[in-house]
């Protein structure tokens, strides 16, 4: 059935691609901080294994929250390692890196997801789709508070 909610099929395609982008970026990030939650040790273990935790958490919400806007709009949303892979902008680590080291990782690549999603802001613009701009203001929101917070942790 045709789609009528008043974004052209190409912005909708737009739209949906950079989405995709942001939703591999998060589920990427997802991922990294869930490992980094179950291998962190030493003096901040249980501020950093709490912190972590609620991370991940907020992202696992987020990660549909984004498919299902790629949905809305038409478009299949991608849903595996390979397709992550390829669309993400966030570097993994190998190994299992001492606690600070995680924090620098983990604001590397928050800040990734936020240009991600700030690139995707001119098109939801563009083509007059507020639920998608909203959507990207919560994940920016998010991710800049998330990355300030870990920042402040190495000072």
């Amino acid at each position: 059935m045709q789609i009528n909610i008043g974004i052209k099929e190409e912005d909708r395609q737009a739209l949906a691609r950079g989405l995709s982008r942001l939703l591999a970026d998060t589920y990427t990030l997802y991922l990294q901080t869930h490992n980094f939650h179950w291998n962190v040790k030493g003096p901040m273990f249980q501020t950093l294994h709490v912190m972590f935790e609620q991370h991940y958490n907020e992202m696992a919400i987020a990660v549909d929250a984004i498919a299902e806007r790629i949905r809305s709009l038409g478009e299949a949303a991608p849903g595996s390692y390979r397709e992550f892979s390829q669309l993400t902008s966030i570097v993994e680590t190998d190994g299992v890196p001492q606690a600070t080291d995680m924090i620098r990782v983990l604001v590397k690549s928050h800040e990734a997801v936020i240009r991600t999603a700030r690139s995707v802001m001119p098109v939801a613009n563009e083509s007059h789709d507020e639920a998608t701009a909203d959507l990207l203001t919560q994940r920016l929101q998010i991710h800049e508070k998330t990355a300030w917070m870990l920042r402040s942790l190495l000072e």
